[in-house]
């Protein structure tokens, strides 16, 4: 399927950073849950995220991510996820967290 590039322009994809990180037991599958900052424009946002084979929640917090944040909320379990923070799979199909490799600004959109 071809888009064209107004629509990916809709996909509004900001850095933002770990601010927290728990547990989430309830989830159906293996999750975390996560509070991502993106700065004072955006601020901070919940996320529920399938990455327990490669992180801990304890290693996550400062960590920069990329993450869509203009989805609509949607429930998982008892928490409502605000954004989805994005990832690519790894051999085995495990989800490797998509990081900017320069430290750049809170909020700032993917072009």
């Amino acid at each position: 399927m071809t888009i064209s590039f107004d629509d990916f322009l809709k996909v509004d994809v900001r850095v933002g950073q770990i601010t927290r990180a728990e547990p989430f037991p309830e989830a159906r599958k293996p999750a975390i849950k996560l509070w991502v900052d993106f700065g004072a424009e955006i601020g901070e946002k919940k996320s529920s995220a399938q990455i327990t084979k490669h992180y801990t929640p304890d290693e996550l917090p400062g960590r920069r991510v990329l993450a869509v944040v203009n989805f609509p909320p949607r429930q998982i379990g008892p928490v409502m996820s605000e954004v989805l923070v994005l990832g690519v799979p790894d051999d085995e199909g495990e989800v490797v967290l998509i990081v900017p490799d320069k430290d750049v600004p809170l909020g700032g959109r993917l072009y």
